[in-house]
């Protein structure tokens, strides 16, 4: 494909995004990406809701109220929209990003980052042995089939305050019986995000020009990502940092914590089991336990590298985060 430039552009043509439409932006990931959105300045956001939504929209975010079983209301929310984000539960019937992405289509919307957050889905073991990978390459060819809409996706990791406070099958931490659960010796790295950080990257990434000026032009652009995913992180760190910085929050000791190991292969095999037998926090232990293996496949900064710095992203306190995830845990969050 040759490659596009802002100068070969018809007239008219402003070479950034300035219309972004967030699905689930009253939600966890979704309320974190429309605020940082609107914080620029640069861009006018649009919520696409139920009217019979719940969700709060942050301040600046323009409801758009939408059927998704009348695509017209859809087409109408996307008309003139630059880029679509798509944050929704996994509980969401499946056909949900589909009627999504053929409205985008029929309305024109040239880019789409659909619901694929987490780990890196271009590792065929990786995607296989946590069932997730091909869920999100069907997105994706859904997108590109369209031959009008491309894709980006947001590749960062587990969510680190979400994870913390789901429970002992994610990094391993039990705060009600003090145990810590470590995979294998608990040293090895990979990559984790705030929904924070991954709604900063969201807005450095379409604050950025859309295309390159011309063939001389070489800095970064959204079309940068055009159909690629996009590798941020906040910590790259393993279980040992997390029950660390844990324990230097809370001033807990180690005595007071009962302290187990297994290896990666029983805990995956065991989550394996768990599901077999109808338990759906088996399919969790799966896909966290995957990417603690020892491989690095959690780690998909050190393989692929990270646009932290292209976009601009801070430097985030481990600590200060793990003091907001306890303040979560206590306030008796529970994942619907």
């Amino acid at each position: 494909m040759l490659p596009e430039y802002a100068k070969d552009q018809p007239a008219g043509f402003t070479n950034r995004i300035e219309r972004v439409a967030v699905v689930g932006a009253g939600g966890s990931i979704g309320r974190h990406i429309a605020t940082e959105l609107v914080k620029t300045g640069r861009h006018t956001v649009t919520g696409l809701t139920r009217a019979d939504s719940k969700n709060q929209l942050p301040a600046g975010v323009k409801p758009a109220y939408i059927n998704y079983d009348d695509e017209s209301t859809l087409v109408t929310a996307l008309q003139g929209q630059q880029f679509l984000v798509i944050t929704m539960s996994v509980m969401a019937p499946p056909d949900t990003q589909s009627k999504l992405f053929r409205a985008a289509a029929k309305a024109g919307v040239p880019y789409i980052m659909p619901n694929g957050y987490g780990s890196d889905f271009t590792n065929d073991a990786l995607a296989q042995e946590t069932r997730r990978g091909d869920v999100i390459r069907k997105s994706l060819r859904e997108i590109e089939a369209t031959n009008v809409c491309s894709w980006v996706t947001l590749v960062c990791g587990f969510w680190y305050k979400f994870s913390m406070a789901r429970g002992a099958e994610c990094f391993g931490l039990d705060v009600t019986n003090k145990t810590f659960a470590f995979i294998d010796d608990g040293k090895t790295k990979t990559n984790i995000s705030t929904w924070d950080q991954c709604g900063r990257a969201v807005a450095g990434l379409l604050s950025l020009k859309e295309l390159p000026e011309g063939p001389d032009d070489t800095g970064p652009t959204v079309s940068t990502w055009k159909n690629k995913p996009l590798y941020i992180a906040s910590f790259t760190i393993n279980q040992k940092d997390i029950f660390e910085s844990w324990k230097g929050v809370t001033g807990d000791k180690d005595e007071e914590w009962t302290i187990n190991y297994e290896s990666s292969r029983a805990r995956y095999e065991r989550g394996q089991e768990r599901l077999q037998e109808g338990d759906k926090m088996g399919y969790v232990q799966i896909l966290y336990t995957r990417q603690f293996y020892p491989n690095g496949d959690g780690n998909s900064g050190e393989k692929h590298g990270l646009a932290n710095g292209t976009l601009g992203l801070p430097r985030e306190d481990l600590d200060e985060c793990t003091k907001r995830a306890k303040a979560m845990i206590e306030s008796g969050y529970v994942y619907h």
